[in-house]
């Protein structure tokens, strides 16, 4: 249920158009709905703010079609489908899919504009950790972010990054994806003033473990200010980037305390 629909519910209670308990029963039925072999959470949006996002990997293509389809049936608008293969993405005809293969994300309707001017900037170690950058941006973007594209700046050629000062210290949070050693999250974490949010990818020769020394060098980042995410986890990014990007946005002095 979306924030809209119940304030529409309350509305009618107000107005005695519906009973105390009709709408007791319609918020009961609200939180999640089961189609069999998922249970779509249709109240995620009312309490984060953000819609279910679906998991592509693991499901079937017909899984996948039943999950968006119950999704766009309770009002959803932007649905975003992650680790989606071209092959399923290719059996997802009867869906209004846009599909992006270098991120593996599927996307059903529209792509909301930004909401205001604040920035999330994506810096990448290099062109092979794009992949991971992508699924965050796109993921960023759905959830109404502005995302600047910063790829190919790793600490091989540091002047590539240092020549982008002004856009890395206009941000309101850096995502850093880098593989190998993973040394662009620190580096970048002691050039700019907010959150930098660390990806570390599987990218790399034989002694990186695939991502593990990456993800243990940002760990040990001796940059204050740097959270790491999983490796390879553009999505987890892109998603709590878009949260600190709005939250500063918001400009709110809440002086409200909380008393346990």
């Amino acid at each position: 249920m979306k924030k809209e629909e119940l304030e529409r519910l309350l509305q009618k209670v107000q107005n005695s158009e519906m009973s105390v308990a009709e709408a007791v029963s319609a918020i009961k039925l609200a939180p999640f709905r089961d189609i069999g072999y998922a249970r779509v959470d249709t109240q995620r949006e009312l309490r984060q703010g953000v819609a279910e996002v679906i998991f592509g990997e693991g499901k079937t293509a017909g899984q996948i079609d039943g999950i968006v389809r119950a999704m766009l049936e309770d009002g959803q608008q932007t649905i975003l489908i992650t680790r989606l293969s071209r092959e399923k993405a290719n059996a997802l005809t009867s869906l209004p899919l846009t599909y992006y293969k270098e991120a593996g994300i599927g996307l059903v309707g529209t792509m909301p504009q930004p909401r205001g001017e604040g920035r999330i900037v994506i810096a990448t170690g290099g062109t092979s950790d794009c992949p991971v950058a992508e699924e965050a941006a796109l993921t960023a973007e759905a959830l109404g972010n502005r995302v600047v594209r910063l790829y190919d700046v790793g600490v091989a050629g540091i002047h590539r990054l240092l020549s982008n000062m002004q856009c890395l210290t206009d941000a309101n949070v850096v995502i850093a994806v880098a593989g190998m050693e993973g040394a662009l999250a620190s580096v970048v974490g002691g050039l700019v003033d907010c959150p930098v949010i660390a990806v570390p990818t599987s990218v790399g020769y034989g002694a990186s473990f695939h991502g593990v020394a990456a993800l243990l060098s940002m760990l040990n980042s001796c940059a204050s200010g740097v959270s790491v995410v999983n490796i390879d986890n553009g999505y987890g990014a892109g998603y709590l980037a878009g949260m600190i990007n709005q939250r500063t946005m918001k400009g709110n002095d809440n002086t409200e305390q909380c008393y346990v």
